[in-house]
């Protein structure tokens, strides 16, 4: 009888641990897998490059334009650059510098950053008198035209009438187009290459030009002593932003000639305001200097170039 009964135990033994095993085998194969989420990957960043709109603030940060970097027309930011420093080297005013480049704060420049120096227009502008100067090059069969319907007048009187205005018309048509085409480029440049300067102060000359040590010339004076323009001009800036000129006028003269007036006393003319040849601008002093005196430089198309060179003999 025991032994049945240890037989029976035995057999209820062996059949519960296969049904559990059976369960556990089930419970595994119907698990959910498991999702790896560490490797999922993580949420797009939006990195902000100058040029783009913060998506955050919607400010566009200044463009920079890397592709542009060492062509005609470009610059690129180097450390200690300021945009006023910029557009006296590069003979550009720093206010259109700013709106050329869309640049809301201009005292916010990254090394590295490439700046357009020259107007976005300036290509089409230099196109523009190829365009005209190509256009006379047909005229001459015009006055063809115009001379071959005279003889078919019917009036005695008018053929004449018409005939002297049409030979005269020939023979100027000719002068009259080689005296446009010529004016649209080269009499701007000789404006430009023309002017008549005069010396912004009365002191003798402290120290010369020197390209490396002096970009321009010192002229002597005392506290005080009237500082003229040079030539006709606007002012582009009026101020003691560029470290060693102290109080500084920067004139505009046209396309190709900036004058800058350094260490003043007093500022007496305003950005943006036109001024004469001879019209007072500022009084001499020592701001930023270890004298009195002027700090005059000539720049063409942005390079310093001897003062002393432009201006008339003493």
């Amino acid at each position: 009888m025991s032994r049945s009964l240890g037989r029976g135990g035995l057999l209820v033994s062996t059949l519960l641990g296969v049904m559990l095993s059976a369960g556990c085998s089930f419970r595994t194969l119907n698990q959910a897998p498991v999702e790896d989420r560490h490797s999922a990957p993580s949420r797009p960043v939006a990195v902000v490059t100058p040029g783009t709109v913060d998506p955050a603030t919607g400010v566009t940060k200044p463009a920079v334009v890397s592709e542009n970097a060492g062509k005609p027309g470009y610059y690129t930011v180097r450390p200690g650059d300021t945009l006023i420093r910029i557009g006296l080297d590069s003979g550009q005013n720093w206010r259109d510098i700013a709106r050329w480049n869309g640049m809301e704060n201009p005292n916010q420049l990254e090394v590295g950053q490439v700046l357009r120096i020259v107007p976005p227009v300036a290509a089409g502008a230099a196109a523009a008198p190829v365009a005209t100067a190509a256009r006379p090059v047909p005229s001459s069969p015009v006055a063809s035209v115009v001379v071959t319907p005279v003889p078919e007048a019917a009036g005695s009187k008018a053929v004449p009438a018409a005939a002297a205005p049409a030979a005269s018309a020939a023979s100027t048509a000719p002068a009259a187009t080689t005296a446009a085409t010529p004016a649209a480029a080269p009499v701007a440049a000789g404006g430009e290459d023309e002017l008549a300067w005069i010396w912004p102060a009365n002191g003798a000359v402290l120290a010369g030009f020197d390209e490396q040590k002096n970009k321009g010339v010192d002229i002597s004076g005392a506290a005080g002593d009237a500082v003229v323009a040079a030539a006709d001009g606007r002012v582009v800036y009026a101020g003691a932003g560029l470290r060693g000129y102290g109080n500084l006028i920067i004139l505009k003269h046209n396309n190709t000639y900036l004058t800058a007036y350094a260490h003043n006393q007093t500022l007496l003319a305003k950005e943006d305001q036109t001024v004469r040849k001879g019209q007072k601008i500022a009084e001499m002093g020592n701001s930023d200097a270890d004298r009195v005196k002027l700090h005059f430089e000539v720049r063409r198309q942005g390079k310093p170039v001897d003062p002393v060179k432009y201006l008339p003999g003493r």
